[in-house]
């Protein structure tokens, strides 16, 4: 957790190809006078993705989708505070090339596209480059093309000693209900085209609101609900294999007694082992997330990146 006086930032690497080469966005800053990449502080009760996609949006005019997290980079502020900026790689496709509405301003005057060489040489930071050197890490391993199995815990629902239905009809409370509208508002900056949840009436209505914003349908299955996996009839295993043969971003809304088997299942189709990073992506509290990346090339060559998120708690 950061401190209180911290800057919290999020942006991107924002690439495309060119030919056979990776070719990155930087932008000059007019009221700055340097070159850097497109990042921006987070509003009030914003999510770490929904910013790094908004921003880039604002000083570019480019609509991304995220990829895999470039890590962050840290530094001191002129006046004495901590400024933390975090980054993922996002990929600018022709679609969003063609539809961008870049207007220059004066905090960005312009933008430009450069080889990962030239970025190096000309953006005006050492932390901007180190990012640009993880970016070409990916590059390097053929792991910069991702994909994610997105695991979602539902929201707070209604106490089972409260509730005289069938526990699998129990409903959120109204701070479930908020969770999940903040989780929507995250995950849709991964853009899934796969939404798949228990049928328990908790699940359903914890992924709604991000069917709502994506314009996508719900797929319901017992296969990952609570009640299948307490009487060892449910299968993870079918569910997360499909997405992953699929190499296509899907989320998979589930229950807490079951996020360990799809977090499992995740790692053992990337040949993964299950080490205390994932550990703690399958150990999530109500309406929070984990991303885990996996590359389109080859998603059995290892996990790429993974990420926690907890949107109601920005």
């Amino acid at each position: 957790m950061t401190a209180p006086s911290t800057v919290v930032a999020a942006g991107v690497v924002c690439w495309r190809m060119s030919g056979d080469k990776v070719r990155v966005l930087l932008v000059h800053r007019g009221n700055r006078g340097d070159i850097s990449l497109p990042k921006g502080k987070l509003e009030l009760r914003e999510s770490l993705p929904e910013a790094a996609v908004r921003e880039t949006l604002e000083e570019t005019g480019l609509a991304v989708t995220l990829g895999a997290p470039l890590g962050e980079t840290e530094y001191p502020l002129p006046t004495g505070r901590d400024k933390i900026v975090y980054y993922w790689a996002a990929e600018a496709t022709a679609a969003a090339i063609a539809s961008s509405n870049f207007i220059p301003s004066f905090e960005v005057t312009s933008t430009e596209w450069v080889t990962v060489k030239a970025a190096r040489a000309k953006l005006s930071y050492e932390r901007d480059v180190e990012i640009i050197d993880r970016f070409a890490a990916r590059v390097e391993s053929n792991t910069l093309r991702t994909f994610a199995v997105i695991a979602l815990r539902h929201g707070k629902a209604v106490l089972a000693s409260s509730w005289t239905g069938p526990d699998s009809s129990r409903p959120l409370e109204h701070a479930g209900i908020e969770e999940a509208r903040a989780a929507a508002r995250a995950i849709a900056a991964y853009r899934p085209t796969k939404l798949i949840s228990s049928t328990a009436a908790r699940c359903i209505s914890t992924i709604e609101p991000l069917a709502t914003i994506l314009g996508l349908d719900v797929k319901a299955t017992a296969a990952i609900s609570q009640d299948a996996h307490e009487d060892g009839v449910g299968n993870v295993h079918r569910v997360v294999s499909k997405r992953v043969a699929k190499r296509e971003t899907a989320v998979l809304c589930s229950h807490g007694p079951v996020l360990p088997d799809i977090i499992d299942e995740i790692a053992g189709c990337a040949g993964s082992p299950c080490g205390a990073e994932l550990r703690h992506a399958s150990s999530l509290a109500t309406g929070d997330f984990a991303v885990v990346h996996l590359s389109v090339a080859d998603p059995t060559a290892g996990i790429v990146a993974v990420e926690v998120h907890s949107p109601a708690q920005a």
